[in-house]
């Protein structure tokens, strides 16, 4: 497989491109990556995904390997960044992990904005474990969709932190930490996968106007 997978639109709404970044779990290929990826692009946003080394590793051997040190994890978005025009160029995203690095590259100011999809705010059952320290370095926006039953931050967890100033966090009803939401709730996952499309393409064509 490619070192990315390019999904480009038709008719483009923004010059930006998205550098889109798996789950701890997951490759660039996997269902959820591949909806976003297409329906950003459906939307006139140019979309491209990559793997972290080790989960590069992963596909070649067969076997699953743990994710890389974050300061390995941060040099390989900065690389990705470098090759797709640069910071002013490119909008760093992500799933889960890919969401809490790309806010990385955030407060590096190596983006000229960040999307976290379902941030791990902390680990699940470990609220004290807040992934906050760059917080305070974030001055360009930077998006969050979160479910509001995410365990890796639900809403009522997240109203009690002080978010830096320039996040805004747009909330999935009764979503989980994949955007599932219980059968009950009246939902379906893909709709709450297009809902946070939609909202991606609007916080890209503000950020570039």
């Amino acid at each position: 497989m490619s070192q990315f997978l390019v999904s480009t639109p038709t008719h483009k709404v923004t010059d930006l491109t998205v550098l889109l970044a798996h789950g701890a779990g997951s490759f660039m290929d996997s269902e959820f990556m591949t909806f976003f990826a297409t329906g950003l692009a459906s939307q006139g946003v140019t979309v491209v995904r990559f793997e972290f080394p080790y989960c590069q590793q992963r596909r070649l051997s067969g076997k699953m390997r743990p994710p890389n040190p974050v300061p390995v994890l941060v040099d390989s978005f900065k690389d990705v960044i470098d090759e797709w025009g640069g910071p002013s160029e490119c909008i760093a995203a992500g799933k889960s992990l890919g969401g809490r690095v790309a806010s990385l590259m955030l407060a590096q100011t190596y983006a000229r904005g960040a999307i976290s999809l379902g941030y791990p705010f902390h680990p699940p059952k470990k609220p004290n474990k807040l992934r906050n320290e760059h917080w305070p370095s974030i001055v360009n926006p930077w998006l969050v969709i979160q479910g509001t039953r995410d365990p890796f931050g639900s809403k009522e967890e997240v109203a009690q932190y002080t978010l830096p100033e320039p996040c805004v966090v747009h909330w999935l009803a009764d979503g989980d930490h994949d955007f599932k939401p219980r059968v009950r709730s009246g939902f379906t996952q893909h709709e709450l996968w297009q809902n946070s499309i939609d909202e991606m393409v609007q916080f890209i064509v503000n950020l570039e106007g």
